[in-house]
């Protein structure tokens, strides 16, 4: 067991959540504006590529209003042949319409290899992007977000985007010019079938904004609940074997079915909501139709206009209308993406760790390490260190000592800059740890935590994790040091065994000798071993002691131990509750004064104190 919770496991990337509701989310305000301006952004780079885009689109919207006025002019030039008795068939503008057609299709499959690319090289980069921010965002975040949420911003709400753009990029593009021409062209034939035309337009915006106003929020709390359940799958996945062994399964369905639930009804409110608008702009459509019809055969009579120029109005009305009715087709998946675009945008606008160029920590130097009277809180209101000193000399072991919640971890936890102490400095070699930049700091440890966690790869690969510059000699002399050596050569390829992500076709005993190889390997000035024997049988643990006193020599070590024999023969024991230190001094003499750490002792082995 460890003495408290800890929001840092065996590696500086994995953490868990700790404090807010499992599943919270951020909730800082994205418009509409914003959220298209960011994702543009990422097309920068695509200029000459958006260029030639631009001019498939142009050409193919050209030849496209093309069309109906050489179908007009062929109505026209057959009604005047009938009316001479001479039947002209006019096949010169019917392989012209032919050409233009044929040309119109290569610029559309154009168009489609063109976005296929610009969509896929924009979504890399904004994956590249949301995974460098990760890196660089403070463990604070990751204790206040669920994970399952970060990964559905990574995974649905990027495809969401990802498919808006290669869906609807050129598709939105083609349909403004489309709009814009056919317009044109209907003021160009019939002023007055164009303004008859125009009268159902508003109802279309009105219509559009209406359906927006109310369907893009809930496409938000879709995302949301989609993260949820995301989440609850993680958390399912990664902890079946102890949901089953307290036989929680029905508890865990529960959960999922409540969150599919929520899921399912907030996703067909969504889909209900935009599924007025298709069957809505249908009835514009057919209304304005109607009116060009009866206007047109009214202006036809009258000989203000001809039947192909009608025609052709028809043609133009409905090119005019149908990118609408495209975009209202669509609709549900635009909402969509711009709802992940939002929770994308809100996490690139998360704040970072500061990157301060500090100095480098001399890892060939003795240094002392020293707390000077240090507070802190995970909650602000709440203190877990109250004016915590001390100073630990070059090269001495320090047992951390104390009941669950006393502080241990968060001492190593802001030794290492995990957090940042709310008051008080932590030295090394008398230089504040915020003088030393981050990547020199973390190069001076070497940390090795109760859960141990390993990265899909081989068995070589994860030792040398801490050091890539590490010899295959450097690899076996830390696994023989570590004792882990006597389980990899059983291995089916030994050191180039492959490794599933957190190594779970090991034992957990067998994780935990690779972590600590790791660490050796690594060649670190200072150690941090939080429970780092405590998922090892006591045989093991004793052969791993023999190893990690070799490789405590001559460093700085922090040990933290619930096995209180683990750390009898520690330089300096140091026994904390409450934020406080309450006693210090070595095994022999605490056992002496007869306090906390004596009572300790005897409690655990059962008032046989340990030698």
């Amino acid at each position: 067991m460890t003495q408290e919770k800890k929001p840092v496991e065996t590696n500086l990337g994995m953490r868990r959540g700790r404090f807010s509701d499992r599943y919270s989310g951020t909730s800082k305000p994205k418009n509409l504006k914003q959220v298209v301006k960011r994702l543009w952004s990422y097309f920068k780079g695509e200029k000459k590529i958006l260029s030639l885009l631009g001019i498939a689109v142009v050409a193919q919207t050209l030849l496209g209003l093309c069309a109906p006025y050489l179908i007009g002019k062929w109505i026209d030039q057959v009604d005047r042949s009938l009316t001479a008795s001479k039947i002209d068939l006019s096949f010169g503008i019917l392989l012209t319409l032919l050409a233009v057609y044929v040309c119109s299709a290569l610029f559309l499959w154009s168009q489609g290899r063109m976005v296929a690319g610009v969509s896929q090289r924009m979504i890399k980069t904004l994956r590249t992007d949301l995974m460098n921010k990760l890196s660089k965002l403070p463990i604070q975040y990751f204790d206040t977000h669920a994970h399952g949420d970060i990964m559905s911003r990574f995974t649905n709400d990027v495809d969401s985007v990802s498919t808006t753009i290669t869906e609807s990029l050129s598709q939105l593009v083609a349909a403004s010019l489309t709009v814009t021409g056919s317009l044109t062209m209907m003021f160009i034939l019939s002023w007055q079938l164009s303004l008859a035309a125009l009268t159902v337009t508003p109802l279309i915006f009105i219509l559009t904004r209406s359906i927006a106003k109310f369907a893009r929020p809930l496409f938000k709390k879709r995302a949301v609940e989609l993260g949820k359940m995301t989440g609850i799958v993680e958390e399912s996945v990664g902890g079946l074997q102890l949901i089953q062994s307290f036989n929680r399964s029905d508890q865990i369905l529960e959960e999922f079915t409540a969150t599919s639930k929520r899921l399912m009804d907030v996703g067909m409110k969504a889909q209900i909501t935009v599924g007025f608008l298709m069957p809505m702009m249908n009835v514009i459509t057919n209304l304005s139709f109607a009116i060009i019809a009866l206007a047109g055969g009214a202006l036809v009579i009258k000989g203000v206009t001809t039947i192909g120029i009608v025609a052709s109005f028809i043609t133009y009305s409905r090119q005019f209308i149908r990118p609408l009715n495209e975009i209202a087709s669509v609709y549900s998946t635009i909402q969509q993406a711009l709802a992940g675009g939002e929770r994308l945008i809100e996490l690139l606008d998360e704040l970072e760790e500061q990157s301060e160029e500090g100095e480098t920590l001399d890892l060939d130097a003795s240094l002392d390490v020293v707390f000077e009277n240090v507070s802190f809180g995970y909650d602000k209101d709440k203190a877990v260190l109250k004016g915590m000193s001390f100073k630990v000399p070059p090269g001495k072991k320090i047992a951390l000592v104390g009941p669950t919640g006393a502080g241990k971890t968060t001492v190593v936890n802001l030794l290492a800059r995990f957090y940042e102490a709310q008051s008080g400095d932590i030295k090394i070699g008398n230089t504040s740890i915020k003088n030393y930049s981050k990547e020199s700091l973390y190069q001076a440890f070497g940390i090795v935590l109760q859960d141990a966690y390993l990265f899909a790869g081989t068995v070589k690969e994860n030792i040398c994790y801490g050091n890539m510059a590490a010899t295959m000699e450097d690899v076996v002399l830390a696994a023989e040091q570590s004792c882990a050596d006597h389980f990899i050569n059983k291995l089916p390829l030994k050191y180039e065994t492959q490794l599933t992500s957190g190594g779970m076709n090991l034992s957990q005993g067998e994780r935990q000798l690779i972590t600590i190889a790791r660490a050796i390997a690594a060649n670190p000035r200072i150690l941090i071993l939080d429970e780092a024997t405590s998922n090892v049988d006591t045989r093991t643990e004793k052969i791993i002691q023999q190893g990690m006193l070799r490789l405590m020599k001559g460093r700085t070590s922090f040990i933290i131990a619930h096995r209180l024999s683990t750390i009898r023969d520690a330089d300096t024991i140091m026994v904390i509750d409450k934020g406080e230190i309450i006693e210090v001094g070595d095994h022999a003499e605490l056992m002496e004064k007869k306090g906390h750490y004596h009572t300790m002792v005897m409690h655990q082995y059962n008032n046989e104190p340990i030698e």
